[in-house]
């Protein structure tokens, strides 16, 4: 099989994934479809490199997350920015569900995130720092290792770890700002963050 059609044929199934990773990083869809694009057209230029065995998504998506580093978050084109995918795709939400499923009762907490509009996750998503923001979607959304992270940010994977802690804490201390603005949690508990 030719080179062109095998890799169409590998790829394509995760350009959805990948466009949807894209949005995240570029808040905005023409940049998330330029990125996309130009991501295929590196992977497909780079495709003799590529290793059969190896991980091809954790390929692709390193592509797509060395080609934003290096040429859209410089460019920054354009100042409008495009909301975070579905809060239902986050973790947080993919858990509930899990936990609901399995007819495990509810938590203060659970009661609590129930309490957020979807603009307000998305607003504590994109208030993180860059590093850590793209950190905590490839670890919680996209459901990448810390290994397959650090191989996909080229950065050791402690440095992984600490983004993704660190990320998670100040999402969790965002949700929280917003709990407490909403009365969602009471004094006592605004304390504790």
């Amino acid at each position: 099989m030719a080179d062109q059609a095998r890799f169409a044929e590998m790829a394509m199934e995760h350009m959805p994934a990948l466009y949807t990773a894209a949005l995240r990083m570029t808040r905005n869809p023409a940049d998330a479809e330029d990125l996309v694009q130009e991501t295929f057209l590196k992977a497909y230029r780079a495709f003799g490199s590529y290793q059969d065995g190896t991980n091809l998504r954790a390929w692709l998506y390193k592509i797509l997350t060395n080609t934003f580093i290096n040429s859209y978050r410089a460019a920054k084109r354009r100042p409008e920015r495009a909301d975070v995918e579905d809060v239902e795709d986050l973790y947080l939400y993919r858990r509930l569900g899990e936990l609901q499923a399995q007819g495990l009762g509810r938590s203060a907490e659970d009661e609590v995130l129930e309490g957020f509009t979807d603009e307000e996750v998305k607003q504590a998503i994109e208030s993180l720092p860059e590093a850590y923001r793209i950190a905590v979607l490839l670890a919680d959304v996209e459901g990448f290792s810390y290994k397959e992270i650090a191989e996909i940010t080229d950065v050791p994977i402690g440095t992984v770890m600490s983004r993704i802690h660190r990320g998670r804490k100040a999402l969790q201390k965002a949700l929280h700002d917003f709990a407490v603005a909403r009365g969602l949690v009471g004094t006592a508990e605004a304390g504790r963050a």
